[in-house]
This record gives structure tokens, sequence and C-alpha cells, in this order.
């Protein structure tokens, strides 16, 4: 599959590690509609790619991602200011319905949903400052790395709007209600070891070993791996965390153990036992429902 667009760049190595390339350095890779709309599109269509395994997002030049791009003419945000929205406007399927699906739906909710269904490990490497949307996006990503030059902000209380990107059910998750709290309304702008120091990131490094350690990581969640166990370990860990009973678990758990253990399993009982590297076929874009 071939990935071309405007706002961004794709590369992807022989062992399926993609980079995702945040590509308007001349404006700090800060968000625009396009961005949004051609981010969605990358996750959607990574999902079925089997030739890609991982993903790592990264800025270029010196920012990760400058938050969104407040020079653009009318709405900022794209949003259509003639509607008048209620809660009954986005409930249930009336969500994808339109003028609310193009003129009303936050655009940094829709690259985080799409980032979250992707089945394939996703790792942030935050090598510079990343604020508003560009800290926010960064929350659906499984893993966030952070450069010593990261400075990352949830910023909206500065500028009189509320935490999007779907943000308000991802950082309480990440980082506990307490720590949410505190940097939302606080606004500030905070260093990669106070994000590490809130539990925000995994680890930071310097600038040059930042890329080295995320691809590290990337290499070590899937080469000599099942993309399918993978796939459904991912869902089973997000899905699983927020079901209000452990018997939900037990259900999904059964399904996915059953289709493993007929799947990529046998070979890697095989593989265990006659103490070889497993060979797995198993693809992602072919993952069994077990919701």
């Amino acid at each position: 599959m071939t990935y071309t667009y405007e706002t961004l760049e794709v590369s992807v190595d022989d062992d399926g590690i993609a980079t995702l390339l945040l590509n308007r350095p001349d404006a700090l890779n800060s968000f625009t509609v396009t961005m949004a709309v051609e981010l969605e599109r990358f996750f959607l269509d990574v999902a079925s790619d089997d030739a890609v395994r991982a993903i790592v997002v990264t800025g270029a030049g010196r920012a990760f991602c400058a938050g969104m791009d407040l020079s653009a003419e009318g709405n900022v945000f794209g949003l259509d200011e003639t509607l008048s929205p209620t809660p009954a406007d986005v409930a249930g399927d009336r969500l994808y319905d339109e003028p609310v699906n193009t003129g009303v739906r936050d655009t940094g909710g829709k690259v985080t949903l799409a980032i979250h269904a992707c089945p394939k490990p996703v790792i942030a490497a935050i090598n510079g400052p990343a604020v508003g949307i560009g800290a926010t996006m960064t929350l659906a990503m499984d893993l966030r790395l952070a450069s010593t030059k990261a400075r990352i902000g949830f910023v909206f209380g500065r500028l009189g709007i509320v935490p999007e990107a779907a943000s308000t059910w991802f950082l309480p998750r990440i980082v506990g209600i307490q720590q949410a709290l505190e940097w939302v309304y606080s606004a500030e702008i905070m260093t990669g070891e106070q994000a590490l120091a809130g539990r925000l990131v995994r680890s930071v490094h310097e600038p040059e070993d930042l890329l080295e350690e995320a691809y590290r990581l990337a290499r070590s969640f899937v080469v000599g791996r099942s993309p399918v166990a993978l796939a459904l370990a991912k869902q089973m860990l997000y899905r699983n965390s927020a079901a209000d009973h452990p018997l939900e678990a037990h259900r999904a758990d059964s399904l996915a153990m059953w289709h493993a253990s007929v799947g990529d399993g046998k070979e890697g009982v095989a593989a265990f036992l006659e103490k070889r590297d497993p060979v797995f076929t198993g693809k992602a874009s072919e993952t069994p429902e077990i919701y």
C-alpha cells in the first residue's frame, strides 16, 4: 500500500515498522483540518495493511506538533458556526450524519478514535513541543517516549476551550483523575521529566537517542510475534480494563483463546517444543471478532 499525503510522510522498514512523520516543520507541525483528515485516513488504512506491523509517530524538525494552526480563516477548528447542535444531534448513529459529521464532530477526536481502533502497536516519539492536540493525539497511542527537548501541555484553558480528541477518556486512564485535572486546570507546559513523573510518558531520552529507543521497542513487540495475538491482546487490554465486571473479560478471553489456539497458537506451541523460532502466518487484517 502506498501512503502519499500533503502534511505527513510515511516510510516502512524491512521489519514492518512504519515511521509516521508529522511534516509541516516550518509551522512546527501545527495541526490543520487537512492533517486531521490525513491522519484519520492513515490509521484506518494501515489497520488492514499487513505489511505494517507497528507505527512510530514523530515530528519533522524541532517540534512534535505545536497544536492547532490558529492562522486558518474562519472557524480554526473546521466547525460549522451556522449550526446549533444539541446532545440529541450527536446521539447514536446521528453523530455520523451530515451536517453533524463534518460540521460538529471534533476533528481531533476522529483522529484519536482511528488510532485507538488500529490493531497494531502505536508509539509516540515526542521530539519537541507537543501542546493542545499535539499532546492529546498521543494519548490514544500505546506508549509515549519523550525527548529532553519535549514540552507538553494541555493548554486549552488558556484559549477558553476544552480538552478534545476524546482526551477526557484517555488522560485519566493513563495518569489518574487527580493528575489529569491538575494539568487541565493549570494549562501549564511541562518538561519531559515532569511528564515522566506524572506517568504520562514511559521514558525520557536525549534527542539523538529517542527514535532509536522507539524503534527498538517497536521491534521487540512485533518480531517473532503473532500479529493476530497482538491485535487481540490490544483490544482486550483496552476494553476489558473498562468493563464493569471481570466476567466480561472472561467472555472475551474465552473467544480469543479459542481462536488463538486453533490459529497461530498451534505454531507457537510446536516451535516451543521443537526449540525453534515460530513462523506465524496469521494476519492482523483477519483478526477474529471477540466482542
